[in-house]
């Protein structure tokens, strides 16, 4: 990838989160998916903005669901990692690889074995 292809830790975050959920990502899924396994303190707009991001991007589309009245008549967005997404997530885990080979961590600091 190019500098500047690479994820943002949120972007991230939240792509992971949305992958987690497959085809029940919608924006309010995903927030409690993140909030439930990082237990990361993050806000709904946050996720909202940064799935629009991605989407801008390329790494996720988006289509709208069924309207429902339990929602007030409004429509859920569904979102789903495209190719690129893939692509863009399986560079940052091996970024985030050849960063951490050869790192030893302990008592809470890094110290590089290399």
């Amino acid at each position: 990838m190019a500098r500047g292809d690479y994820l943002g830790e949120f972007e991230l975050v939240v792509l992971l989160g949305l992958a987690r959920l497959e085809d029940e990502a919608y924006g309010m899924a995903i927030f409690e998916e993140i909030k439930r396994v990082t237990g990361r303190d993050l806000t709904v707009p946050a996720v909202y903005v940064t799935l629009n991001r991605l989407e801008k991007k390329g790494y996720v589309n988006s289509r709208t669901g069924e309207s429902s009245a339990l929602r007030g008549g409004r429509a859920r967005k569904y979102y789903r990692v495209t190719p690129e997404g893939s692509r863009a997530l399986d560079a940052s885990q091996e970024m985030l690889s050849r960063l951490w080979h050869g790192v030893a961590v302990g008592l809470g600091t890094a110290v590089s074995k290399s």
